[in-house]
């Protein structure tokens, strides 16, 4: 298994760098369209559509929507976002109490389109706005910051959790993330929102902005992680699908950047770190 997963990392690994770090925003956006889309058919398969040509057929109105939104103010789409995963805090708090609400086909093929649309919407608006954050005026390290973030979030929690994890955090949801887990993701975080302050230049006021900035995208990168944990244990699913061997699905690896990039990108264009574009 390790040496499965280790074999995928490093094919992806330049796929996904090249993706991300080398294409002008219309290729960055086509590029985070196509793995949407491929998310988009595993989060069929997580709402109760089994048959391939409805996974298929729901991927492709998913691509539609985006199309469509190309040339779209992002501001909207991402207050939207941050709604719907206030809605989703509540849903997965009250697990499993309250599925008779949401647990219909429909209902949670409509909770892909919130959480996948506004997450390409997100990273296309990190990739093509203006920013400025101290010295700081590369959008791409501005990217590769907030993957930052999920990353060191689930690094801390992983090492605390381990460490001092016997409060669970959500049992009936996903067993093994507890509080300390929380925790401790949290205060890495924090002390990466600080080095990348210092090293940006920024001022005392920047600084504190971007760590509560950072620490709020943090907790909702766990909401992420356990909207598609719940969804994966309604289901009766181990992974997303196993389209990455070694690694589950697309989901598996993208749950958490589709509840951080969002809300994340409305923060800094709410504090002005970040201009609003019409389109890509």
């Amino acid at each position: 298994m390790l040496k499965t997963r280790i074999i995928t990392a490093l094919i992806l690994a330049p796929i996904a760098i090249g993706g991300v770090f080398f294409l002008p925003p219309l290729g960055f956006a086509l590029f985070t369209a196509a793995i949407i889309t491929l998310g988009a058919w595993e989060w069929a398969n997580m709402s109760g559509l089994e048959q391939q040509s409805r996974r298929v057929a729901y991927a492709a109105v998913i691509a539609l929507i985006l199309y469509g939104l190309l040339n779209v103010s992002a501001v909207a789409m991402l207050w939207l976002a941050l709604v719907w995963w206030v809605v989703c805090f509540l849903l997965v708090r009250s697990y499993p109490a309250g599925s008779e609400r949401w647990g219909s086909v429909p209902v949670r093929a409509f909770m892909g389109v919130l959480v996948l649309v506004p997450a390409w919407v997100g990273l296309n608006h990190l990739r093509a706005g203006g920013f400025q954050f101290g010295s700081t005026d590369n959008n791409l390290l501005l990217i590769l910051y907030v993957f930052c973030v999920v990353w060191v979030a689930d690094i801390g929690a992983y090492f605390a959790g381990r460490a001092f994890g016997k409060s669970k955090l959500a049992p009936r949801v996903s067993p093994g993330k507890s509080w300390a887990g929380v925790w401790g993701g949290l205060a890495a975080v924090g002390t990466f929102a600080f080095i990348v302050s210092i090293l940006a230049s920024a001022g005392a006021v920047e600084t504190v902005l971007l760590v509560i900035a950072s620490l709020v995208t943090g907790i909702v990168s766990v909401l992420g992680d356990l909207l598609e944990s719940m969804l994966k244990r309604f289901r009766g699913i181990k992974d997303s699908s196993r389209l990455l061997p070694g690694h589950g699905g697309i989901m598996d690896r993208i749950d958490s950047l589709t509840a951080a990039v969002p809300v994340f990108a409305l923060i800094i264009t709410q504090l002005g770190w970040l201009t609003a574009v019409g389109h890509f």
